[in-house]
């Protein structure tokens, strides 16, 4: 009885227009197509509900959001060193990350949740930057439709 409720229900999600959430991973690089300590790929569009999987494939990383650069409600975070991060994201909008010891190297960013709501901001966050950092978050700010 519960296995004809579960495929009812999973029936009517899809007739629905419920699409799963997907997972994205991005890796936390020393070296990548964009030279050296970078997210990859330092761009990433997602759906509300979809999962960021940072991984960490090098260690001495870790995954954290840029002052000023998320959607309205959403929590800043931080990851531990050398260690994963999952990042459920729920709102619309940019979400800036960085690698903490490694920003001002230029590894930082960009996941952009539906709608870019909070444009003006992370722009101006952007902006705000300085070197590598600022260069490579206005090139991905560029990509935002």
């Amino acid at each position: 009885m519960l296995a004809k409720i579960l495929t009812v229900s999973s029936l009517l999600a899809l007739v629905a227009g419920v699409a799963p959430a997907e997972t994205i991973q991005v890796q936390l690089l020393n070296k990548g197509a964009q030279g050296a300590m970078v997210f990859e790929p330092a761009f990433v569009t997602a759906a509300p509900g979809d999962v960021i999987e940072f991984i960490a494939t090098d260690k001495g990383h870790n995954v954290a959001s840029i002052d000023g650069m998320l959607p309205d409600g959403v929590e800043p975070f931080e990851s531990p060193m050398g260690q994963g991060y999952t990042l459920t994201v729920d709102k619309e909008g940019l979400y800036g990350v960085k690698c903490t010891p490694h920003a001002g190297m230029g590894m930082v960013g960009l996941v952009q949740v539906g709608a870019a709501a909070n444009l003006d901001a992370a722009t101006a966050a952007a902006e705000a930057l300085r070197g590598k950092a600022k260069t490579r978050l206005v090139e991905d700010l560029a990509q935002v439709q």
